[in-house]
């Protein structure tokens, strides 16, 4: 039986406290947990997801829901009211003490580390790493691009703290830019420094994507269990440019780009180039099929090996794995893939947390889980 200290005898990373006050539907909760895998069972809308989306975000980010913060208050405190999640975190530097929330009246998520204000989400990435699967995402191969490229830029944030930041500032001069332009309201010079930004940001969001997929299909290709090997591409103008050009070639040529299509972009507000209109390609290597064209317990299953090779990468490059929030996430896994999932979770250097409706779908977890029920926003152990 694993003690929770990972397969070559690493720390775990764990949340070994989190407290929760006007956040969902909790005015107040506080559970305590070791590094074993966390059970959540309950039926639907007890409170489950909550708790998952409430460690979600101690990255950066917006959460596994994608939610402004007036939506995570709670009701009764209203949309302008203040909530909070405060979060003990283990590891192999130790206890470290993780705050987020929103004060009373602000628009803004403050941070705070041992006690101390955070410059910005991005310091967040310096204590744990976080990653998910909702639901939601069992749709991710046949829905539009957005929700696979946020996919592919979480599993970058753990390989690369850096790419948040990246990201933020290419975010920003995209969006300055194309309201500038669409205001016309467009200084040249001014222009020519955002898409510097945009260039030198993008540019390098690209390469660190193409660092992740290499790494991701790697592990993947070394296989977990009878989960399916997937193979992973990424494809968009900036990253394809990459295969031929150097770096500092990509950034020419992608400002080249930017300043060139001006006046198209200025009917759209927005860029018709950039890593924001990138795509992640992925496909089933067993059966060398697209994985959209998978059946759905299929494409289940690609995404959860998907997320376990990249709990092994950073495993190795980190010393521990990413705190994985698994929500719902023996829906279309059949028996011998939740017992391989177990397996490798319990074999993982740091914390799981899991939800479901019927504590009979984690038999196989048995012991070395740790199970909560959740009821009308009570959790209590079992």
């Amino acid at each position: 039986m694993s003690d929770g200290t990972g397969r070559e005898g690493r720390a775990a990373l764990s949340v070994s406290r989190l407290t929760l006050s006007e956040f969902r539907c909790y005015s107040f909760l506080r559970m305590d947990a070791g590094p074993q895998p966390v059970v959540l069972t309950g039926p639907n809308g007890a409170g489950k997801t909550n708790v998952l989306e409430a460690l979600s975000f101690l990255a950066p980010g917006r959460g596994l829901r994608r939610a402004r913060l007036g939506e995570v208050a709670r009701r009764e405190a209203g949309s302008q009211g203040p909530w909070g999640i405060a979060a003990r975190v283990d590891g192999t530097d130790g206890t470290r003490e993780v705050g987020t929330g929103r004060e009373a009246g602000s628009e803004r998520r403050v941070v705070r580390i041992d006690g101390q204000p955070a410059r910005s989400q991005s310091a967040l990435t310096e204590v744990l790493s976080v990653l998910w699967l909702t639901p939601a995402m069992d749709r991710i191969f046949t829905e539009g691009a957005g929700g696979r490229r946020r996919f592919l830029d979480r599993l970058v944030l753990g390989l690369d703290g850096g790419h948040a930041a990246r990201a933020a500032a290419y975010d920003h001069a995209l969006r300055e830019r194309g309201r500038l332009l669409k205001e016309g309201r467009a200084d040249p010079a001014w222009l020519a420094v955002l898409e510097g930004t945009m260039a030198c940001r993008g540019v390098a969001m690209a390469v660190a994507r193409r660092n992740a997929v290499t790494r991701l299909n790697e592990a993947c290709r070394r296989g977990i269990g009878p989960f399916p090997a997937a193979e992973l591409a990424v494809a968009g103008s900036v990253e394809d440019s990459l295969a031929t050009l150097s770096a500092e070639q990509a950034e020419v040529r992608l400002k080249d780009l930017l300043s060139a299509s001006r006046r198209r972009d200025a009917e759209s507000g927005g860029a018709a180039d950039g890593p924001h209109r990138s795509d992640l390609k992925v496909r089933h290597a067993g059966k060398d099929l697209p994985a959209e064209q998978c059946s759905t317990g299929e494409q289940k299953a690609v995404l959860v090996a998907i997320v376990l090779g990249q709990a092994r990468i950073q495993a190795t490059l980190r010393g521990t794995a990413p705190i994985l929030l698994l929500d719902e996430v023996t829906a279309h896994l059949d028996r011998t893939r939740r017992a391989a999932l177990f397996d490798e979770l319990c074999a993982l250097s740091a914390q799981s947390w899991l939800t479901g409706t019927d504590e009979s779908l984690f038999a196989e977890l048995g012991k070395r889980g740790q199970f909560f029920r959740v009821q009308d926003a009570i959790v209590a152990q079992t």
